[in-house]
């Protein structure tokens, strides 16, 4: 059974699944999966304007996190019974325009909707990962097999800085517990 040791109701780290496992697990248990790329996102309109062009939020999606909270709730509730979510958040922001506490708010959202629907006893499992910025394409340089250079694609956003691998993890007390 597709993540059988893992909760319910939760959001989480995505380090442990890719998706493509997830969206095979939403598939076998019949549940929605909702997948949303951030990586392009520059700000909090950004990543609420990406989240409701990929999860296909309806037109009047007031695009604040009151509304977000609302269309992951009450618009789906309300559309007829549900048999549960399997939700990816790839690429949350990790910079000055979309900074630690914007994604504790946007996290906070998708956990308030774990509750909503743990309260209604349907699953809603939430998976993120965060993204920094890496040296500019171009900075450097591998050689292909047939010899040539080719740009390495640094440009990627990538979810493996120090403070998202520690931010991402509930048990690494000292994070909590560490002066900002």
């Amino acid at each position: 059974m597709p993540l059988r040791n893992v909760r319910t109701n939760i959001v989480q780290s995505i380090r442990a699944f890719r998706v493509e496992e997830l969206q095979a697990a939403a598939e076998s248990l019949g549940h929605h999966f909702l997948y949303a790329n951030l990586a392009n996102a520059q700000s909090k309109q950004d990543v609420l304007d990406l989240i409701a062009a990929q999860y296909t939020f309806p037109a009047h999606f007031g695009k604040n996190f009151d509304a977000l909270y609302d269309c992951l709730t009450d618009t789906v509730h309300k559309a007829g019974p549900q048999t549960g979510f399997i939700v990816v958040l790839e690429h949350i922001p990790a910079h000055a325009k979309f900074d630690k506490e914007a994604r504790e708010q946007l996290l906070d959202i998708f956990r308030d909707a774990a509750d909503y629907w743990s309260d209604r006893k349907i699953a809603f499992r939430c998976f993120y990962s965060f993204s920094v910025a890496r040296a500019p394409k171009g900075d450097s340089q591998t050689a292909d097999d047939d010899g040539s250079a080719e740009a390495m694609p640094t440009d990627k956003l990538v979810d493996v800085s120090p403070l998202a691998l520690r931010m991402s993890s509930p048990f690494n007390a000292g994070y909590w517990t560490a002066a900002a």
